[in-house]
């Protein structure tokens, strides 16, 4: 069974990860691995907004 997209937290998410490649301590492995995390977060993000966009739509249609 596939949990429910939580918007929320992938939008806190996306704000620690930005945090953590703005920190001059961190590694080009781990920035390299935040940018593939974000992409994926920022996606779903997407797909859920286009989601929620359609159910308004067909809601006030």
């Amino acid at each position: 069974m596939e949990k429910e997209f939580d918007y929320i937290k992938a939008v806190e998410e996306l704000e620690a990860m930005a945090a953590k490649v703005e920190d001059p301590q961190t590694g080009i492995s781990d920035i390299d691995r935040y940018m593939k995390r974000s992409q994926e977060l920022i996606e779903a993000c997407r797909a859920y907004l286009r989601g929620a966009r359609q159910k308004l739509d067909s809601m006030s249609s």
